[in-house]
């Protein structure tokens, strides 16, 4: 008997559970994971690229996803909190939103640094030249150089020289750090798709702010609120360069997009359901 009890107290607390909501929140928790692997990552990267030093822009600059990841986990939350989380009383009250916008403000303000740092990037691949005094890796045996291709780094030895290239053609990503022609032209490809992605993003953050905007306004319609709906179809976009990390081999990178962006549409659901209680509320309203 107590069985049979048991377990229609879970059936019926599976009914009353908001599938929804525990769907939204176990993906903000993959990302907070996905967070520290970034973390370790860049870490690791870093031990390559700077091995020699760097100044504090240059450390920011590798680290630059760990930094964005943080600022997105800002803005995340502080859209929850505005779009759903917290009652139109708090809201209402100006220390609240204040505080709000200011969290938000200062997010952006590291999401530009990642911006920042992509085309810092770009630019200075640009000057990247070909080393013509390298015409194969074993000369740089025992040099503390490291061999890079598609974000891997090895430390080349006598032991391994051999195995990484049979180009002539190198070419010096940083001081450390050597690779070879399809090396050089993947790096441009993937420095690309990294800028291209930041701001992409931007231009989502720009969209969902106009909503929010909108909508604290009692606005539901018109040409602004039909602008701030492009922004959904800046996803695809995302979509794409996630399927190109698959295709690259960066699975957790593909990963990782995926959830962001599942991260956000929960924020557009929130922005739905906000519109339908407007309405809702301005129907009832006598004329």
């Amino acid at each position: 008997m107590s069985s049979i009890t048991e377990a229609g107290g879970l059936k019926s607390a599976w009914r009353k559970l908001d599938k929804g909501q525990a769907v939204k929140w176990t993906v903000y928790t993959l990302l907070l994971i996905n967070w520290g692997f970034y973390f370790v990552e860049e870490l690791y990267i870093s031990s390559h690229t700077l091995r020699q030093g760097g100044t504090i822009l240059e450390w920011t600059r590798e680290f630059a996803t760990t930094i964005d990841e943080f600022a997105w986990f800002g803005l995340l939350f502080m859209f929850e909190l505005e779009t759903y989380s917290l009652e139109d009383k708090a809201l209402e009250k100006k220390r609240v939103r204040r505080a709000i916008h200011g969290l938000r403000l200062l997010c952006y303000v590291f999401i530009v640094h990642t911006i920042y740092a992509r085309v810092t990037d770009v630019i200075e691949f640009n000057e990247v030249v070909r080393a013509p005094e390298v015409t194969g890796l074993c000369q740089l045996a025992g040099s503390e150089i490291s061999f890079g291709e598609n974000f891997d780094y090895t430390i080349i030895d006598r032991d391994n020289c051999a195995e990484f290239s049979e180009d002539t053609r190198f070419y010096y990503l940083d001081p450390s750090v050597i690779t070879d022609l399809d090396g050089y032209e993947l790096e441009r490809r993937l420095l690309w798709i990294d800028l291209v992605e930041a701001c992409t993003w931007l231009l989502i953050m720009i969209a969902l702010e106009l909503a929010v905007w909108l909508q604290n306004r009692n606005i539901t319609g018109g040409r602004l609120m039909l602008v701030s709906h492009a922004g959904k179809f800046l996803y695809g976009v995302l979509w794409a360069a996630a399927a190109y990390w698959v295709w690259k081999g960066h699975w957790v990178y593909a990963w990782d997009e995926a959830l962001w962006i599942l991260g956000f549409w929960a924020i557009e659901g929130n922005l739905s359901e906000w519109r339908d209680e407007i309405r809702e509320e301005e129907a009832q309203q006598p004329a």
